[in-house]
């Protein structure tokens, strides 16, 4: 049975020409060979696996070569090139910095150094990984490094050039490998499989290119492993079964979810993804990369980004015809936010499903998805439940409460007015005729407990009368004085406790998409500016937008709670001097501390925690 050769190293470029993906390096250093204008040291760097170190081998191979061809290649015939290829050449030394990053290793290769070549014209010394050497091994090198003999010539590679000494990267020439495209890789790959007597579907290479990452050496890797899984026929299914890689089927279907705004498909995908074993951050990773793809294939300047093979391509350019350019734009922050998220989420899978939910009411009629940072409740409430009506009350009615009965039961006819066309009494309260344009308008407000509102006429008594008191004061019908004194009587007297229950009152009442942000404001204390302006004080600009939103609601509100249309709020952000977020055990720890030191010698002695 013959050794078996992995295809990273069977089929590993042996001529300039044969190097995947690095067209304009390879003719820099060709064009160098052919002028003669070698630099005394070079520096390979970039990611894992795309041809330095072969790079490196090619060059001191050619450069030593006796009969190099018209094209700037090694002839491969010559005793140096036929000793470098039976790797017995004495004038090329490959040292990995990685086991040998000491002095003393630095040391021995500067007095192999002065030995000049036997055969040949260079010795060239490969130095694989470089920036794993001391510090001490770097200054070491420097002198030999900046002034070497004229035979000598030193390559470094690395892949991590920022670990690598500054006074190192000014003696070299640095070369910049770029990761190998998709279509480099693809074509690279159908060449193997067609040398090793393999089929393999255009769409299951794709696969391999992409899951490479850039990387030829990864990519041959993946393609053996693949061809072994398939038995030397590679598909796509069988390629993204052996991966691990959801299938482009996956993201279509959701996509089409959320165009037709069926939050339950969407879910219910999701969990047929996630009962095959995929993580979540991967899902919605692959989903942003999806609505990208998306994106960059509805414009024709843009579809050269799109890195899929020929049949996906095609369904990707019908799929973002359909797809709104706004949605895409939304949909990608959605996605980018969850990924942002994931990390630190505790209920990761809530979160994801979070996130497709929002994602299939995007395009729900009325949403502007276009406009500013997105539409203020992403969220929409499934079900909408009436209030529960409030309870009477068993006490006696007080003397705001009687009017409204009084007026519904009253007719123009038998007002006591000397004209003979009577008009319709108004209501007593001006507030009740005025339409509620709070959210909370269908939610009954006539007979549940409120803080007493003191008008200019009763400062200094109790609002709540007796029953006998009521008695006196109770008519059929209202008089013309009292109706017009009821429409003007806009003006009521309020306070700060006042305003802050009604506030608590509305927070309490705010939908339940909305927990966030009614959390937020149960913390905050609206403080007076003057009589009839408050000021509420948050925390940051996010929390300040959001709540400026809210502000026309909250003042009709409260106008109309508190009987006066004069109401005004405002919202300011915190100083840094300022205290609005609560306080915690420890920040009430240090703040009684500072009132009495002993408790924090209490603590010390007795070795007390907080739980």
């Amino acid at each position: 049975m013959e050794n078996y050769i992995v295809s990273a190293r069977k089929y590993r470029p042996a001529t300039f020409e044969s190097v995947v993906g690095q067209r304009a390096l390879t003719t820099t250093l060709k064009n160098a060979i052919a002028t003669g204008k070698l630099a005394h040291a070079y520096l390979f760097c970039g990611p894992r696996g795309i041809g330095k170190t072969t790079c490196a081998r090619i060059f001191a191979k050619t450069i030593n070569c006796m009969n190099p061809t018209e094209e700037g290649e090694a002839c491969n015939q010559c005793e140096s090139c036929t000793a470098f290829n039976e790797q017995r050449s004495y004038n090329i030394h490959e040292l990995d910095a990685a086991s040998n990053n000491s002095v003393d290793d630095i040391r021995q290769l500067v007095e192999q150094v002065r030995i000049p070549p036997q055969i040949g014209r260079y010795k060239v010394y490969i130095i694989d990984e470089v920036h794993m050497l001391s510090a001490s091994a770097f200054n070491a090198f420097l002198k030999t490094l900046e002034e070497p003999p004229r035979h000598a010539i030193f390559i470094l590679a690395t892949t991590e050039k920022h670990k690598i000494l500054p006074t190192i990267l000014s003696r070299c020439q640095i070369y910049d490998f770029n990761r190998i495209g998709v279509e480099d890789t693809v074509a690279h790959l159908a060449y193997v499989a067609s040398k090793e007597g393999i089929t393999a579907e255009p769409e299951a290479l794709n696969v391999i290119a992409l899951k490479a990452d850039g990387g030829m050496r990864d990519a041959l890797s993946i393609f053996d492993q693949v061809a072994s899984f398939t038995g030397g026929h590679i598909t796509y299914q069988g390629t993204i079964e052996n991966l691990n890689v959801l299938d482009y089927e996956y993201y279509f279907r959701l996509t089409d979810h959320f165009l037709s705004n069926r939050v339950s498909d969407s879910l219910l995908l999701l969990n047929e993804v996630l009962s095959k074993g995929f993580d979540g951050s991967h899902f919605i990773t692959g989903l942003a990369s999806h609505f990208r793809d998306l994106l960059v294939s509805k414009d024709a300047a843009t579809l050269p980004l799109l890195e899929v093979g020929a049949s996906i391509r095609q369904r990707y350019q019908e799929q973002a015809q359909k797809c709104p350019v706004q949605f895409l734009y939304r949909a990608l922050k959605l996605c980018n936010d969850c990924d942002l998220n994931y990390r630190a989420s505790k209920n990761k899978r809530l979160l994801v499903e979070l996130t497709l939910i929002q994602a299939a009411q995007l395009t729900v009629e009325g949403d502007d998805v276009s406009g500013g940072r997105g539409p203020k409740q992403p969220l929409k409430p499934i079900f909408t439940q009436p209030a529960a009506p409030q309870p009477q009350a068993s006490a006696a009615p007080t003397a705001t409460a009687q009017p409204a009965p009084t007026v519904s039961t009253a007719s123009p006819g038998s007002a006591p007015s000397p004209t003979p066309r009577p008009t319709a009494p108004a209501q007593p309260k001006a507030a009740s005729t005025r339409p509620d344009t709070s959210p909370f308008q269908s939610m009954p407000t006539q007979n549940e407990k409120k803080i007493p509102v003191l008008t200019k006429e009763k400062m200094g008594i109790s609002i709540k009368a007796t029953p006998k008191s009521d008695a006196k004061k109770e008519s059929p019908l209202p008089t013309p004085a009292q109706t017009s004194k009821a429409m003007t009587e806009e003006d009521n007297i309020f306070n700060a406790r006042d305003i802050n229950h009604y506030w608590q009152e509305y927070v309490a009442r705010m939908p339940q998409e909305l927990t966030a942000m009614a959390k937020r404001m149960q913390l905050i204390k609206l403080t007076p500016l003057n009589d009839i302006t408050y000021e509420a004080v948050v925390e940051n600009d996010f929390v300040a937008k959001e709540l400026n939103d809210m502000i026309p609601a909250l003042q009709d509100y409260l106008r109309s709670r508190l009987k006066n249309r004069k109401v005004t709020l405002n919202v300011r952000v915190s100083t840094p001097h300022e205290k609005v977020r609560a306080y915690s055990r420890v920040e009430k720890f240090q703040v009684m501390t500072q009132k009495n030191p002993s408790l924090y010698l209490l603590k010390e002695t007795f070795g007390l925690e907080f739980n």
